[in-house]
């Protein structure tokens, strides 16, 4: 009887001590934090780890008529394969969706980062104000961010937009929106 009480402690300090151990291991795993910044004049965004620049990508920003929001949002969804809602008409998921293959939704409803069917607008101001990005580059950002990151988008170039996207190509004039969004039941284009 004796030996069977020391038994089940040991079994217990043993077990305390493997949750303690993979704790402390998961700890040092945690991923570093992440953000996205995007610069609407330079159309481009930069996914952030733990401060440092990670990887750079180009952009469509929001047309003149309908500008990109400016502000710190988060990312609200992430959805693979999106349907796309709008001017009446619904379009399933498939090279003709003009949200291409990935939405990742902001907190500020209707606008997001998601791929495009026409690639020729990345670096261009041709959205309806959402963030477009390559096919590909969208898939690969959204196995990098999580619900929940902050999504930064910025009109101007303040000093930390400079430290992360360099000396610009040449000065761009972009509007910035910060009227309400319109609702849209999945997301701009």
């Amino acid at each position: 009887m004796r030996d069977t009480r020391w038994q089940a402690r040991y079994l217990q300090a043993l077990a305390a001590l493997f949750v303690a151990v993979g704790e402390a291991l998961a700890q040092e795993t945690r991923p570093a934090p992440r953000r996205i910044v995007v610069s609407i004049p330079d159309r481009q965004l930069a996914l952030m780890e733990d401060g440092r620049v990670a990887k750079i990508y180009p952009v469509a920003v929001g047309a003149a008529a309908t500008p990109s929001p400016t502000g710190t949002f988060t990312v609200a969804a992430r959805l693979a394969h999106p349907t796309w809602y709008g001017s009446g008409k619904v379009v399933q998921p498939g090279k003709s969706n003009p949200l291409g293959p990935r939405w990742i939704g902001l907190s500020r409803r209707g606008y997001g980062i998601h791929g495009t069917t026409n690639p020729r607008s990345i670096g261009r101001p041709a959205s309806h104000g959402c963030i477009r990005m390559r096919n590909s580059d969208v898939e690969e950002l959204f196995g990098l961010v999580a619900v929940g990151d902050p999504v930064e988008l910025y009109a101007e170039r303040t000093d930390e937009v400079a430290r992360i996207f360099g000396v610009p190509t040449a000065p761009q004039v972009v509007a910035a929106n910060s009227a309400p969004a319109v609702p849209v039941v999945s997301g701009g284009q």
